[in-house]
């Protein structure tokens, strides 16, 4: 189903996970001892790269690292994994972003992240990643690096005919510059996201599409909603549906909705119509619930056509 011509290009954040798993949440000023712990690549841009590589389709993620061992043990991971990793550039003052993630009983999790060189570039590095969008035939970015930077990049990707897909997460505190609503071809937010995004916070079709109609408003073309095990709300001007949600055995949430923009960007870069892709990426999404770790656990398209088959479209 890959395409050997067109490359999905993913700007975005790199860092690594230190996760910890734990029976519940802590309270403020108490000690815990977790019941395991693990070390992984992490970042949403990181992880989309590799879940779109994992899909079997050509990718590049440009973005920054540090020059430290973070680093040298993310490079390796997203080659490892097929992910051209030419446009991801070491800063030379900044250390590589970390994030340190909590997971409780129900797959809930709690994430703190600091950016380090992810946040440190503007529009002003615009030249040293543009090279990563030529001749791709989609881009996929998200909100954890500058906005500036970001709202560069769409500028150029729409001067050029390239379709751009926002996961707005994490959402500004200011919320999302207007102009880089206006530059999205495809915007991916989850429950949360929607109601920071809109003021609405969406819990079936109808609230989901009421949202759309918000950040239809503001320049978006197609609004994906994910209302996590209630499915998914797309909303295009040409089509408009409800996938409803995949059951699996959820033990982790973390690369949910990272897959799903990945299996969304694959499925609509080889050609698939929108309903079909957001199942498809519906589909990415539930599986990666059910496994641990963000990255590592991005399924293959078998095991997301295997899941398709076995479930039908009720």
């Amino acid at each position: 189903m890959s395409s050997p011509c067109t490359h999905i290009a993913v700007i975005g954040s790199t860092n690594i996970d230190f996760v910890m798993h734990v029976t519940r949440f802590a309270q403020p000023g108490e000690t815990m001892h977790v019941r395991s712990s693990s070390t992984g690549l992490g970042g949403k841009g990181a992880n989309q790269a590799m879940a779109v590589a994992r899909l079997g389709q050509t990718v590049a993620l440009a973005g920054w690292t540090g020059q430290d061992m973070l680093a040298d043990m993310a490079r390796t991971t997203l080659e490892a994994a097929g992910v051209n990793t030419r446009w991801l550039l070491e800063d030379t003052t900044c250390g590589t972003g970390r994030a340190f993630i909590t997971i409780n009983a129900a797959g809930q999790n709690q994430i703190l992240v600091d950016g380090g060189a992810n946040m440190a570039h503007t529009d002003a590095s615009l030249a040293h990643i543009l090279p990563a969008l030529d001749g791709a035939g989609l881009v996929m970015m998200q909100m954890e690096m500058d906005p500036t930077l970001m709202l560069a990049i769409a500028r150029h990707a729409r001067a050029h005919a390239i379709p751009v897909m926002l996961d707005p997460a994490p959402v500004p505190t200011d919320g999302l510059p207007e102009a880089l609503c206006a530059l999205a071809d495809l915007i991916t937010p989850n429950e949360r996201e929607t109601a920071a995004l809109t003021g609405i916070e969406p819990t079936d079709e109808t609230t989901a599409l009421a949202a759309a109609r918000i950040l239809h408003a503001r320049g978006v073309g197609t609004a994906i909603i994910k209302l996590g095990h209630r499915g998914v709300v797309y909303s295009a001007p040409d089509a408009q549906g409800f996938v409803p949600p995949f059951r699996v055995h959820a033990i982790d949430t973390v690369a949910a909705g990272d897959c799903f923009n990945a299996g969304l960007a694959t499925a609509l870069v080889t050609g698939h119509p929108l309903g079909q892709a957001v199942r498809i990426a519906a589909a990415c999404g539930a599986l990666a619930t059910t496994r641990a770790g963000a990255a590592q656990a991005a399924p293959t398209m078998d095991e997301v056509m295997t899941l398709m088959a076995t479930q039908s479209v009720p």
